[in-house]
C-alpha cells in the first residue's frame, strides 16, 4: 500500500483491473486471484524493493566456489544480501523506481519458483521459503479486498516515510496511516 498510494497511475490501473475482474456490485473472492495480473505484478515489485528478510539464511559451501569472480572458501558461512542485490542497477534497471510493469513481460520469468536467481524476495530454487504459496495468496487476497472495497487517502499533510527499520525482518520505520473511504455503492457488500 505504501508504494501504491503515492502512485496515482498505478492505483488507477489496479482499481480498473479490480473493477473489470470483480465488478463494482460484487465483493472480491478468492477465485478472482488468477485474473489479477497487475495486482500480482505490483506485489512482486513491492517485495522486490522491500523484501521481508533483507538477508537470506546463511550458506556454507561444501567446497570452494567461484561466484562472479569472487572465491568463496569451503565451510565459510556467508549471507546473501537480497535487499542490496534487488536494488543494484547492474541487475535491475531503475531499481528504486516502483514499476510493476517489469513483472508483466511474458518473455522474462521473474517468479518465486524460478531458478534464475533474479528475484529473491523469498529465496529461490530448492531453498525457496516453504510458506510462499500461502503467503503470496494471503497478501494478494488482503490487498485486493482493501483496494476493491475502499478508496484510500492519506491524512491531510501526511507524507509517506519510506525509511526502513532493519532487523531479522525488514519493516517500515513509521507505520502507514491511511483513511478508508467506501467505494462500493451496494452497502450489503460491507456486512
Amino acid at each position: 500500500m505504501a508504494e501504491i498510494l503515492p502512485n496515482p497511475q498505478i492505483l488507477k490501473k489496479l482499481k480498473h483491473e479490480l473493477s473489470n475482474v470483480v465488478g463494482m456490485n460484487n465483493i472480491f473472492e478468492e477465485y478472482h486471484l488468477p485474473n489479477l495480473k497487475y495486482l500480482e505484478a505490483s506485489i512482486k515489485e513491492a517485495l522486490r524493493q522491500h523484501p521481508p528478510l533483507p538477508l537470506l539464511l546463511p550458506k556454507c559451501p561444501t567446497h570452494s566456489t567461484l561466484v562472479g569472480g569472487f572465491t568463496i572458501p569451503k565451510e565459510i558461512k556467508f549471507f546473501l544480501n537480497i535487499w542490496a542485490l534487488q536494488r543494484d542497477p547492474d541487475i535491475c534497471e531503475n531499481p528504486l523506481e516502483f514499476n510493476p510493469g517489469r513483472f508483466l513481460d511474458e518473455n522474462i520469468m521473474l517468479d518465486f519458483e524460478d531458478n534464475n536467481f533474479r528475484y529473491l524476495s523469498f529465496g529461490s530454487g530448492r531453498r525457496v521459503c516453504v510458506g510462499i504459496s500461502l503467503g503470496d495468496k494471503m497478501v494478494m487476497y488482503f490487498l485486493a479486498s482493501l483496494l476493491h472495497s475502499f478508496d484510500w487517502k492519506l491524512p491531510e499533510g501526511e507524507v509517506i516515510d519510506f525509511t526502513e527499520k532493519f532487523g531479522i525482518v525488514l519493516k517500515k520505520n513509521k507505520p502507514l496511516i491511511a483513511n478508508p473511504i467506501q467505494r462500493l455503492s451496494y452497502l450489503k457488500l460491507y456486512e
